[in-house]
């Protein structure tokens, strides 16, 4: 097993980009194309049992029907509070009752407790989709990689709208790499997030 030295690597050197185009496809390093997928899940607790059963035979259909690898990835992002905590505190600077104001800084102290142990958090799901460039056969050319990516996105957002969520292409520049940012850069981006809202 190779181990690979990345302490004295820059960030360009160690991530295995070589560029992602104005579609939103992913071009790596070893010539594979890969394509990032956003999906707004469902509320699934909130379901009744007869609808549970439903969507989790609809999932089945899914992973039966892609024939292809995937990865899951779960990002969880710090919520921001702080409107939240400022709409309380104009309330109960109009108010004259000092039993709600009471009520509402026990609120505010617990939601300040909470975020600052980082349990208030929103998930993100991203399904991770690629091809292989195989060198041997020569007649695959990027396009027709392109568009493998493209029928295997719309069989994935075809099984899952069966399941409630909705998918959504990442399709852009922009989004793909404000998506390694935030993930490359958690704290920073959570701080600008809260810095943004005040």
């Amino acid at each position: 097993m190779e181990v690979i030295n990345i302490k004295n690597k820059t960030l360009q050197e160690w991530l295995p980009i070589k560029e992602i185009d104005k579609e939103g496809v992913i071009k790596l390093k070893n010539n594979n194309l890969i394509k990032i997928i956003k999906v707004n899940p469902i509320n699934y607790n909130l379901k009744s049992d007869l609808e549970k059963e439903s969507i989790l035979n609809s999932y089945k259909i899914f992973l039966k029907t892609c024939h292809f690898n995937i990865q899951i990835l779960i990002q969880s992002n710090k919520e921001d509070l702080s409107q939240h905590i400022f709409n309380i505190q104009e309330n109960i600077s109009k108010k004259e009752n000092k039993y709600l104001e009471k009520i509402s800084k026990n609120y505010i102290n617990y939601i300040n407790k909470i975020n600052s142990e980082r349990k208030s958090s929103s998930k993100d799901f991203y399904i991770i989709i690629g091809n292989e460039n195989k060198k041997n056969i020569n007649f695959q050319t990027e396009e027709i990689l392109k568009n493998d990516l493209k029928e295997k996105f719309f069989k994935i957002k075809e099984c899952l709208s069966r399941t409630g969520n909705s998918v959504i292409e990442m399709s852009n520049k922009k989004n793909v790499e404000n998506l390694f940012y935030s993930i490359l850069n958690v704290n920073k981006f959570n701080n600008n997030l809260i810095k943004n809202t005040n």
